[in-house]
């Protein structure tokens, strides 16, 4: 488990430095830029820097520090406070969150945010209930984060979302047969339940074939999808063994037989559908470029100025920066129940556009995209089909 610290302002490192030559800094000396004496806003990032989500994470952070410089206009500050913020890698692993959350709470921490696993983020929320402390959400998608409780928001998209986009790609669904094909994790269980919730409700039959989390031979289950036969095949599929089961699927011939629909993944994936990629029907979060924002046209500045591209969750990162900024502003970093109030309702300028955060249960309103792949050189890109408005896609 690594943490670091980043946004500790000069005056404060001066002030360490004084105390380390035998010099104790007066009473009189700020704490803060505009010399107030209120203490730095301890902030903890829990998200995957390694591990089987170790690029979602990584493509989080960048946003978020892109975020952070965006909505601080470059200072680092909210309100002339300084943001003492620890990083912290959980690997994917729940327990290494959970007592990675115990202990920064116990320090004192009032806001956290992160994580691109769904299963940690339940536990994370539970942290934050138990301590009644902030708790934001990063990629993780599964529908029971929103709601959860009221101390827990999301700075991403949920299934549902990703679910009512596929479902724009459809004609009228009723008597037609859906399979879902997607792992045996809690976002791959939502999936399958959000498209039961979404389409099942519009007249379609709904299965799923869920595959252990651990599999690394993916054949066996290409032919079961052959074998149903469904009119549809959505796939949701997250993490390092993407490359593999997409080959397993062209390779049994699945993309001749069946129409697919899946979720763009991150930039790493855009080569990895072969030579299926110009004939699936991408549902999409975010793909750089997407959105044309002005927020988006910023991060992606900061993104390139610091040796990275944007992909799939740099948004998340992003809007939670500005999340935990308007929640600073409203509580001031220590009153909880203020800091919630300021986010519940809250409408802001992000980089897909506008994001609202609904006050009853905290899920986060935000435009969707359609996507098709088109070969470019060696390599598939993106280009955009469509921007879906967020009232089509509304939890």
């Amino acid at each position: 488990m690594r943490a670091t610290k980043k946004f500790l302002a000069p005056a404060i490192l001066a002030v360490a430095g004084l105390t380390l030559a035998g010099c104790a800094p007066s009473a009189e000396e700020p704490t803060n830029p505009d010399g107030s004496d209120k203490a730095p806003v301890s902030i903890a990032i829990i998200t995957s820097e390694t591990g089987p989500l170790g690029a979602y994470g990584q493509a989080y952070l960048a946003g978020f520090e892109a975020g952070l410089d965006y909505a601080t206009e470059g200072t680092g500050t909210v309100d002339g406070r300084e943001l003492d913020i620890t990083y912290i890698d959980d690997a994917g692993d729940t327990d290494k969150a959970v007592t990675a959350a115990k202990d920064v709470i116990g320090q004192g921490t009032k806001i956290i945010a992160g994580t691109a696993s769904s299963g940690i983020a339940l536990a994370l929320a539970e942290q934050a209930e138990q301590n009644k402390i902030l708790y934001i959400s990063g990629p993780a998608a599964a529908d029971a984060i929103t709601g959860v409780n009221g101390y827990t928001f999301r700075s991403g998209r949920q299934t549902i979302q990703d679910i009512a986009t596929a479902g724009t790609f459809l004609g009228d669904p009723s008597g037609q047969s859906i399979l879902v094909f997607a792992q045996d994790t809690a976002f791959g269980q939502g999936n399958a339940a959000a498209v039961d919730l979404v389409l099942g409700a519009k007249g379609a039959t709904v299965t799923s074939l869920l595959v252990p989390e651990d599999a690394t031979e993916f054949t066996p289950f290409a032919q079961q999808i052959n074998d149903a036969a469904p009119d549809l095949v959505f796939v949701a599929w997250a993490g390092t063994t993407s490359a593999a089961m997409w080959q397993a699927l062209s390779q049994q011939g699945v993309f001749d037989n069946i129409p697919v629909v899946t979720g763009l993944g991150d930039v790493s994936t855009f080569g990895a559908y072969g030579e299926a990629s110009e004939g699936i029907s991408f549902l999409n979060h975010y793909f750089g470029g997407a959105a044309g924002t002005d927020a988006e046209a910023a991060m992606i500045k900061h993104l390139e100025a610091n040796g990275h591209v944007a992909d799939l969750f740099s948004p998340d990162g992003f809007n939670a920066a500005q999340m935990i900024v308007q929640a600073i502003r409203g509580g001031g970093g220590d009153d909880v129940d203020s800091m919630v109030a300021s986010l519940e309702g809250y409408s802001f300028e992000g980089v897909k556009g506008t994001n609202t955060i609904r006050a009853n249960d905290h899920a986060l309103l935000q435009p969707m995209f359609q996507a098709r792949l088109k070969a470019q050189g060696n390599t598939f890109v993106p280009e955009l089909i469509a921007i879906v408005p967020a009232d089509q896609v509304t939890p």
